[in-house]
């Protein structure tokens, strides 16, 4: 006999349980009455549309996710719609995706105003989700490093007007619904996105690959360790077990928090995580062009920047001036597998012209450095239009080999894979929905 996937009956039963509700609902409307849910607490609003729900329509076998990616760039939303068929896994036939700046922690100070961008976005998931499905349609919403760097109370204050904002929506949403994303669990969850878009997942003989985040105030590395020393040799909160499509997951999977590209570049430059630079002064770096004068705005803080002409050329300056700043701070792994790297990876070998923009593509570590010589070098001559691609390329090919990894490593880049988005979004969704079930 077949065994039903999970998150098949994760769906069935979500449908199943919103129709129950509304029933009893409207049977109890008309009695004027109040209807009590002990068995799904969960549920802060189960039902708000009247109409008919994936249950209910004939044929109908879609079912939606809904999943608020807060970073410290952007806050992102991304509608996924999933075709669900008897005795199978839900396959993803649609993503919507829509992005607004800045991220949600440039609102510390102000709440209200991030709220107003969350409700911009939540208009794109009304038009997207049909209305009779918003009742059962899973909302949350996963902060990554930008609101990991901030103070708690600033960070709860924004979290609440989240949760405030939810609460008027017509989606379905819970208690863990809207949370500061771990690190880890931003890794993982990418991880899932990735191979569940290559059919590594679920129960596949196709090989799993490894992941490489490097956003902007964190980076990730996840995989799954081929060789059983490396679970043995690493620190126990680098490894995490969970299941998932009815099969069991062991991960080598940590986040560097603070060694995310603009996190990083800032540190390179001499500056403080939210602190802007008293009066007139400057930050002076050799990782910039010697004559160049300008200003870079970074988490709502503007930086006056200058360059700073050094005794030895610019790359070996700024490559000095990186390697102190990640000395011993990341773990070597050795692991032969493939890995897909996403983000300021990708984006920086655009940058390069040894990708494509749009289909992306392959790039081996050495391209990176011999990249970061021949940027150095042109701008230190005064050519470039990028002040930073200097710096930005030096800390890449750094951080690769103090990960472990050797020159002639490739890397595949892509940004979206089956045209969805290469993200962590859809394995938080996933995850989301199968730990409804759990409750």
């Amino acid at each position: 006999m077949m065994k039903v996937p999970k998150l098949a009956v994760v769906f069935l039963l979500a449908g199943c349980v919103v129709l129950y509700l509304t029933y009893i609902k409207r049977r109890n409307d008309n009695r004027n009455t109040l209807v009590s849910m002990p068995a799904l607490e969960y549920l802060e609003r189960a039902d708000h549309q009247k109409g008919p729900t994936t249950a209910e329509v004939p044929g109908q076998s879609f079912q939606y996710g809904i999943m608020f990616d807060a970073g410290s760039t952007g806050t992102r939303i991304h509608v996924f719609q999933f075709k669900l068929e008897p005795n199978a896994a839900p396959k993803l036939t649609h993503e919507t995706f829509r992005a607004i700046k800045p991220g949600l922690s440039a609102y510390a100070d102000d709440p209200d105003k991030g709220g107003a961008g969350l409700l911009q976005l939540l208009e794109v998931a009304k038009t997207t989700v049909p209305a009779a499905l918003w009742g059962s349609t899973p909302l949350a919403l996963r902060a990554t490093a930008g609101l990991r760097l901030l103070p708690g109370e600033k960070a709860t204050r924004l979290l609440d007007k989240v949760k405030e904002v939810f609460g008027t929506s017509p989606f379905l949403h819970g208690p863990d619904g809207v949370k500061i994303m771990d690190g880890t669990d931003e890794g993982v969850f990418a991880w899932i996105t990735v191979n569940f878009l290559l059919g590594s997942l679920p129960g596949s003989e196709i090989p799993t690959v490894g992941m490489l985040d490097l956003g902007g105030g964190s980076t990730q590395i996840t995989f799954s360790p081929q060789d059983e020393k490396t679970i043995q040799m690493s620190p126990f909160d680098y490894v995490k077990s969970f299941q998932m499509f009815n099969s069991s997951h062991t991960l080598y999977s940590h986040s560097y928090l603070g060694l995310g590209l603009m996190s990083a570049r800032l540190a390179v430059l001499g500056g403080l995580e939210g602190q802007p630079v008293e009066g007139s002064h400057e930050l002076m770096s050799p990782c910039l062009a010697p004559d160049y004068v300008g200003q870079w705005e970074h988490a709502e803080v503007i930086y006056m920047l200058k360059g700073q002409k050094a005794g030895e050329p610019m790359y070996e300056s700024c490559l000095s001036k990186v390697e102190k700043l990640i000395y011993k701070k990341v773990q070597k792994v050795e692991e032969g597998m493939e890995f897909y790297a996403f983000s300021y990876y990708y984006d920086r070998a655009v940058d390069l012209g040894l990708v494509d923009g749009n289909t992306g593509g392959s790039i081996r570590l050495s391209n990176y450095v011999e990249g970061a010589k021949t940027v150095c070098r042109n701008m230190e001559a005064g050519s470039g239009d990028n002040p930073f691609l200097c710096l930005d390329l030096t800390y890449i090919s750094v951080l690769l080999q103090e990960l472990g990894f050797p020159q002639d490593k490739e890397f595949k880049l892509a940004r979206t894979i089956n045209d969805v988005e290469t993200s962590w979004a859809l394995g938080a969704t996933f995850y989301y929905i199968e730990s409804l079930l759990l409750r």
